[in-house]
């Protein structure tokens, strides 16, 4: 009997499963035979390759001995500890190449294997379900759900590397001498569009409930064929290649692919199936804080659930919440929030220097512990987090984060998505769930794609919705702080800034930097941090100062090398150019 190869296609390195969090893989060692004449066996088996979709979105992606923390480390939101075993750290400082691109920074090579993996396994079970003992109309909706997810690990690939090798549906064995030349961006996106159609087509009338909660659902094949499109259409990939080579983009500029962006963004919205959480009763944005801690809530649509559990203030919250805060705010991410009445703090009358956070846009507050801030400590009280750099503060008290000049304290501590009832030190859990595609990024994709169509005013109106479920008031004109009479180029601006600030930590400003090729502008020189210093009881003067990790992006780094050990296995296989 052939026993089930649950392990990656093109890397040849044919490895056991692990187990992690949430589903567990109960199919390792069983044979072909085995699973799939099984139907419990055949669902654990499509289990397993839901189990990676949120490789890319957790706070310990680059988990290593030298700290860990995800890609918004190489971006100008965070920073870690400037370790450069650490895959963000390195990538923000250059040190980046196709020899080391996977290993030594405790990735599990999750960049290149751990898509090929599910692709594989996605595979398989296409090629051998048909003999699975459920009822056809289950098969369907099984071969629909696999379909998405290999669209979705495409999809990771391809943002990162450009084009890769397409394998279709095809099931490469441990003997199989496998040299395949890399796809055509374009062929790459036609074929995740594609099949993202036919799986929404099959999963239109499907609903779930129970334990079947989180499976992937029509609306998410809509979603995720919008973000490809989106990309697709970006600056990076739209013309803007640095070479000719159709691996890594579309050669020549064409701006309909905006529109069919816009449209695929609309046909969701339209379906009317979500919605975002919006509650201002309870206290002004409130409804944006409670959504990152309700699995079930009108505005997820694809999730990755997790069990009752404290993950996020383990990784964000200050030590003295027994937190590791292993990404930390910068100055610039905390610049981007404008004030509650809408506008940037540049242009309101309502910011004071002197007290910088009051007055402001209330998803700052859900976002970011500031000094000053009242949050709940180890005994179950609020007391104030103080991140002054002088005796009596947080971090002048704390060793782990006192201010040294080779420490990478910003001034800050990161608050998203964690439960401001619970801090690291007491046994309290939460519900979860992980948003990885929520109905926040379908309306900033349509209000971007639509934008670039030359419709600023209907981009507008989604940016309305944004800012009226995030507490900020509409004024007089109902426009929440948005000029009358934005034009294409500032609304892109304000909408860059929107989707920074929304969509914080979520795994989608590594990627936005990169498509609109302003990676090169802003991950140059240092990320700017906050050096508080306390002069009186309660009088603290605010020092914009860098911080110590030095960033140094090249524009070769607009797309990640291929690994050297890919391209050893399979000549035919061209490198990104610049590597």
């Amino acid at each position: 009997m052939k026993k089930i190869l649950i392990t990656a296609m093109l890397p040849l390195v044919f490895l056991a499963c692990k187990k992690s969090g949430g589903l567990e893989d109960k199919t390792t060692g069983l044979t072909e035979e085995a699973v799939f004449t099984d139907s419990v066996q055949t669902n654990n088996f499509l289990n397993r390759i839901y189990l990676d979709a949120g490789y890319t979105f957790g706070p310990s992606r680059f988990n290593s001995a030298g700290g860990s923390g995800n890609t918004e480390l190489a971006t100008d939101n965070a920073e870690g500890n400037n370790n450069l075993s650490v895959w963000g750290n390195a990538y923000a400082q250059g040190t980046i190449g196709p020899s080391n691109v996977l290993t030594g920074f405790g990735t599990d090579k999750d960049f290149w294997t751990t898509p090929y993996k599910n692709i594989r396994r996605v595979n398989l079970l296409l090629e051998k379900i048909g003999g699975a003992p459920f009822h056809e109309s289950t098969k369907k909706r099984m071969r629909a759900e696999a379909r998405f997810l290999r669209a979705f690990y495409y999809q990771h690939m391809v943002i990162a590397f450009g084009g890769i090798p397409l394998i279709g549906d095809q099931v490469f064995g441990i003997n199989d001498i496998i040299n395949l030349p890399r796809s055509s961006y374009e062929d790459c996106v036609a074929y995740m569009v594609s099949e993202l159609d036919a799986a929404a087509a099959d999963l239109a009338n499907v609903t779930y409930k129970d334990i079947d909660f989180g499976r992937v659902t029509g609306g998410a094949c809509l979603a995720l064929k919008s973000r490809v499109l989106l990309y697709a259409a970006s600056p990076l990939f739209n013309g803007g290649g640095t070479t000719k080579s159709a691996a890594v983009g579309y050669p020549a500029f064409n701006a309909n692919r905006w529109q069919q962006a816009a449209d695929a963004a609309e046909a969701l919205i339209n379906t009317n199936l979500y919605s975002l959480n919006v509650d201002n009763t309870t206290r002004p944005g409130n409804g944006f804080y409670q959504v990152f801690l309700k699995r079930v809530n009108t505005e997820y649509i694809f999730q990755y659930n997790r069990p009752a559990q404290k993950e996020f203030e383990a990784y964000y919250l200050p030590p003295t919440r027994t937190g590791a805060s292993i990404m930390k705010p910068t100055q610039s991410l905390v610049e981007a929030f404008p004030m509650r009445d809408g506008k940037a703090i540049s242009e309101s009358s309502t910011y004071n220097p002197n007290d910088p956070y009051v007055n402001r846009d209330p998803r700052f507050e859900y976002s970011i512990i500031y000094n000053g801030l009242s949050y709940i400590n180890n005994s179950s009280v609020k007391t104030v987090v103080y991140t002054y750099t002088s005796t009596g503060s947080t971090i002048a008290n704390t060793t782990a984060d006192a201010y040294t000049p080779n420490n990478q304290f910003t001034g800050y501590f990161g608050r998203k998505m964690c439960d401001e009832n619970i801090s690291n030190g007491l046994s309290a859990t939460t519900e979860r769930a992980w948003p990885l595609i929520r109905y926040a990024e379908i309306l900033l994709n349509y209000a971007e794609a639509i934008n670039e169509v030359g419709q600023p005013e209907k981009a507008v109106e989604k940016l309305a919705l944004l800012r009226n479920r995030a507490g900020i008031l509409p004024g007089a004109d109902g426009r929440y702080g948005i000029k009358t009479g934005i034009s294409v180029a500032e609304l892109r601006t304000l909408i860059r800034n929107e989707r920074r600030i929304e969509l914080a930590f979520e795994d989608h400003r590594f990627n936005d930097i990169r498509r609109w090729k302003i990676a090169s502008a802003v991950l140059k020189g240092f990320n700017s941090i906050d050096i508080i210093t306390r002069t009186g009881t309660n009088t603290f003067v605010h020092t914009v100062s860098r911080a110590p990790r030095p960033l140094n992006f090249r524009d070769a780094m607009y797309l990640l090398p291929i690994p050297l050990s890919e391209i050893q296995k399979m000549p035919m296989m061209e490198q990104n150019p610049g590597y």
